[in-house]
């Protein structure tokens, strides 16, 4: 997909571009896909807000998203890409062979009348599902397992990729989209292919209401702020942070303190950290 820029007939259209969406489906999602989705605008289960800066934006159908692949050797035709509010990527629409229909994160490059399948020993073919034994070293891949059967979880938003580095004593090391170089285990699944919609990232809002119909509520500097709200408030006029860090607003440090546990159990599989540089 392309970016699609706008006339600057007001303000608010001078910086507004979107993504031409040409290419996917126009009516609406698979029913029997999708269920409600309740906005808790960042709070937990005792009304706190945990996440700020959510709150109102658009009402959305959540489509229930298949990351696990695990019909193994049942061929699935790609019935339509279509857009999925709820993720920066598209979703395809599969259709398996024994009437079964699933919705699984689009890889860039997949057409609907396209043909996929998820095997322990197949093609590495674009949108086709197949354990890290199994996948050639360079391979672009997205959708990683990181438990083997327990879905993917790494390599989701629109865009990204990652790739096997090497092989070796049941392991492969994955080159992460961070530049993190990590062991996972070479029984766990992987799905061919860069995710689709790559170009989200170029996309700017354009408005401050762009943004609110995305749910995204307003941030305020916290040198705007009164000393009693956030430690970078207070002063005479424009005072800037005036500490010798910044902090968050509850007093932790806000740049350059490690908080990684040097115990944390999955510390033995990185080979390199994201954060070094």
């Amino acid at each position: 997909m392309a970016i699609k820029l706008s006339r600057p007939t007001t303000p608010s259209r001078r910086h507004y571009t979107h993504l031409i969406t040409r290419d996917l489906h126009r009516g609406g999602p698979k029913k029997s896909l999708t269920k409600g989705r309740r906005s808790i605008s960042g709070r937990n289960n005792v009304g706190k807000i945990t996440i700020r800066h959510r709150g109102g934006g658009h009402k959305r159908l959540f489509r229930t998203i298949d990351f696990k692949r695990q019909k193994l050797d049942v061929p699935a035709l790609v019935k339509t890409i279509e857009y999925d509010p709820n993720r920066t990527s598209n979703i395809a629409l599969l259709s398996y062979q024994d009437g079964d229909y699933r919705y699984i994160l689009a890889p860039e490059g997949l057409k609907a009348g396209d043909t996929v399948t998820t095997t322990q020993k197949g093609d590495a073919k674009l949108g086709n599902c197949l354990p890290l034994k199994n996948i050639p070293v360079g391979t672009p891949i997205h959708n990683l397992e990181l438990t083997p059967g327990k879905g993917g979880q790494l390599i989701r938003s629109a865009g990204s990729q990652a790739s096997i580095q090497s092989k070796e004593a049941g392991f492969a090391a994955v080159l992460l989209p961070s530049k993190e170089i990590r062991l996972v285990k070479l029984a766990c699944f992987a799905t061919i292919g860069a995710v689709s919609n790559p170009d989200h990232q170029n996309a700017q809002l354009g408005k401050a209401g762009r943004s609110r119909h995305l749910g995204i509520r307003p941030s305020v500097r916290g040198t705007a702020m009164h000393p009693a709200a956030h430690p970078h408030g207070g002063g005479e006029g424009r005072s800037g942070v005036g500490l010798k860090y910044p902090k968050t607003p509850w007093g932790k440090h806000a740049l350059g303190t490690k908080t990684r546990n040097v115990r944390r159990y999955s510390n033995k599989y990185l080979i390199r950290d994201r954060r070094v540089k």
